[in-house]
């Protein structure tokens, strides 16, 4: 089966410096030499098969379970040669076919009812607290860091990414806000601490909401804060702001309908809200059968296609709409660096295993936000026109009084006690 495999690589791969050792010990070259390069080699001869029949899926696993090894370069090198070369090129004839059937398929896969979206989230978030230490910054931001400029630290983009969202939320002292998929509660406590708002924020990671709650109790804001492991579904109160970041990921897009129709009902009529996800651009497709079976069960990534008619069917108006282009692969970026740093760290909490399945899933994702068009969307919106302001100045002016504020916090943080 490698003489099917050998000719597919050929017509793939025209640019970059790919070796592959076929489970005969034979070495192969593909592309044209340029860049880094990268290798792997066989170990299992059905390997091949696999890879041909569904490498979305297939490839993963074999890495994973040491299948095929890495002969050169890093992991990432391998799958950005690929992904370089897959950007202008037509998917394969057994792939199609099998990434077609998901596509029909995801309304079934996506079916997230309360009981089996806390399931699926758990299956993630509720991994050792010990390994996101490992490779997130500070804060555990666990979603798309905003990079203000090339020099940004994580931490510096990170906070940047809560402060451009503080911004276009537009807070008051007082307000009630409402963040949606709080995770271990850094935003809540920013719009809290920083723009002295009234915090609700619900999670349904069992870790999550420990750890936002020991959080908020250390910083003395627990009266200020609240956070609940909850299921947005099951609130019945309003507020003057929502905001959620990473979370609609989950929520399939079976359920966008039923997502948007509960934001409208939680939202106060002058309300706003500001929505933070993944966003693919090359239209509707399908979570990878990968991504779907060892990284996020029940997940998927939208297209704005697929999210606007809901905002607009349920009497929503899209106020603003950013895309993040590319911030998503500088923070997976530095995610990866920090995860391969710690590898040895990872591998005494969990086995060699798990740490080839995370170190898969940082490079893929990295490589699929650089060169297969995924990207990130915020999206504004509100229940009038009237909410907001005429123009987009009110949130540059917010964000430059937010920066002086951050400033002189990180200043003090950073004396030392006497």
């Amino acid at each position: 089966m490698f003489a099917a495999l050998n000719q597919a690589l050929k017509q793939l791969v025209q640019t970059g410096h790919l070796t592959v050792i076929d489970a005969h010990g034979r070495s192969h070259v593909y592309g044209d030499e340029s860049g880094r390069p990268a290798g792997f080699k066989i170990v299992n001869p059905r390997a091949p098969l696999k890879i041909m029949l569904d490498p979305d899926r297939y490839f993963g696993e074999l890495y994973m379970a040491g299948d095929i090894d890495l002969t050169e370069g890093t992991i990432y090198d391998l799958l950005e040669i690929l992904m370089k070369n897959m950007e202008q090129r037509p998917t394969p004839g057994a792939a199609k076919f099998f990434n077609q059937l998901r596509i029909g398929l995801k309304r079934l896969d996506q079916y997230n009812p309360v009981g089996k979206a806390k399931a699926n989230v758990a299956h993630h978030y509720d991994l050792s607290g010990a390994l996101y230490d490992l490779f997130l910054d500070r804060d555990r931001q666990y979603s798309c860091a905003y990079f203000e400029t090339p020099e940004s630290s994580l931490e510096d983009a990170q906070l940047a990414k809560k402060r451009h969202l503080a911004a276009k939320l537009n807070i008051k002292p007082g307000m009630k806000v409402l963040d949606i998929g709080s995770g271990w509660g850094g935003l809540g406590l920013y719009l809290a601490e920083t723009c002295g708002a009234k915090v609700t924020g619900v999670t349904l990671s069992e870790e999550q909401h420990k750890m936002s709650m020991e959080r908020a109790r250390q910083r003395s804001v627990s009266n200020t804060v609240d956070f609940r492991l909850l299921d947005y579904r099951h609130l019945d109160e309003q507020f003057d702001r929502i905001v959620s970041v990473g979370m609609f990921e989950h929520v399939g897009v079976g359920h966008y309908k039923e997502f948007f129709q509960k934001c409208r009902t939680l939202l106060k009529d002058d309300g706003v809200a500001v929505l933070h996800s993944i966003n693919r651009s090359d239209g509707p497709g399908a979570t990878s059968a990968w991504i779907k079976k060892y990284i996020f069960p029940g997940g998927y990534i939208p297209a704005l296609s697929e999210v606007l008619p809901h905002l607009e069917k349920n009497g929503l108006y899209v106020t603003d709409i950013e895309i993040l282009r590319l911030h998503y692969a500088e923070t997976l970026r530095e995610w990866g660096k920090r995860f391969a740093a710690n590898r040895h760290r990872a591998k005494a909490i969990y086995d060699e295993r798990f740490c080839r399945m995370w170190e898969f899933y940082l490079a893929a994702s990295e490589t699929a936000f650089r060169y297969q068009g995924m990207n990130n969307f915020q999206i504004q919106f509100t229940r009038n026109q009237h909410a907001l302001p005429m123009t987009r100045n009110y949130v540059l002016a917010e964000e430059e009084r937010l920066r002086t504020i951050d400033s002189k916090s990180r200043r003090l943080k950073s004396v030392p006690a006497e």
